[in-house]
């Protein structure tokens, strides 16, 4: 799982549903976990925990500009115990940006290797959705890899569908539906405005003009 990030190449994105802003995703935490907010407590093991999951260039100081743009109680942790070190993190971020000039950003996203398959991060990513929610946000998105599989099927899974924001990006989703054995045809794109006259396959499942499909 990731967060956001500078590439040369552009990442795919997905967006939360306008039909499902009333309706977020519902979670149960397996048992011997515990979801909780971050607290000042949480600062080296988070960092930690980051490493661990593969950003090894995590540090306190980048914790501390994710916090600038993190929403109220809006960095979730799931630990073993009630003072156990946190083992799956994601975050609410308040990051606009070009097709999301209002957005929230489900971001850093991450678990501990020696705890995945067990549905943390579907939990932690399913509890930062309802924060924006319950915020009043209308425009959530986030931004993944096309090679993060199992990410991108636990976004799915929360109710999170594609974004077609650049020509490219139905091809780079049928690749990924493949990958994942899924019908892209059911995926319910969403379509950016800019590129609402683009000719998508009429039988993509991509509405258009940001607007989901009924």
């Amino acid at each position: 799982m990731h967060g956001p990030d500078q590439t040369a190449k552009q990442q795919l994105q997905m967006v939360w549903p306008q039909a499902r802003l009333n309706d977020p995703p519902a979670w149960t935490v397996p048992g011997g976990y515990a979801l909780r907010t971050y607290g000042a407590a949480d600062r080296g093991a988070h960092v930690r925990l980051m490493r661990s999951a593969g950003f090894a260039d995590w540090t306190e100081a980048a914790l501390d500009g994710a916090l600038e743009r993190c929403l109220p109680s809006g960095l979730f942790l799931i630990v073993q115990s009630a003072d156990g070190p946190p083992v799956a993190t994601a975050m609410a971020l308040h990051n606009p940006c070009e097709h999301h000039p209002s957005g929230g950003e489900l971001g850093w996203v991450a678990a501990d290797p020696e705890h995945r398959g067990k549905g943390l991060g579907y939990c932690v990513c399913a509890a930062a959705t309802a924060r924006f929610l319950d915020a009043g946000y209308g425009d959530l998105y986030l931004r993944t890899d096309d090679f993060r599989l199992p990410a991108i099927k636990t976004y799915l899974n929360l109710g999170w569908v594609p974004f077609l924001f650049a020509p490219n990006m139905q091809d780079r989703w049928r690749t990924v539906c493949r990958q994942l054995g899924l019908d892209f045809h059911g995926l319910r794109c969403v379509t950016a405005p800019s590129c609402a006259t683009a000719r998508f396959d009429e039988t993509s499942g991509a509405g258009q003009q940001g607007a989901r499909q009924p």
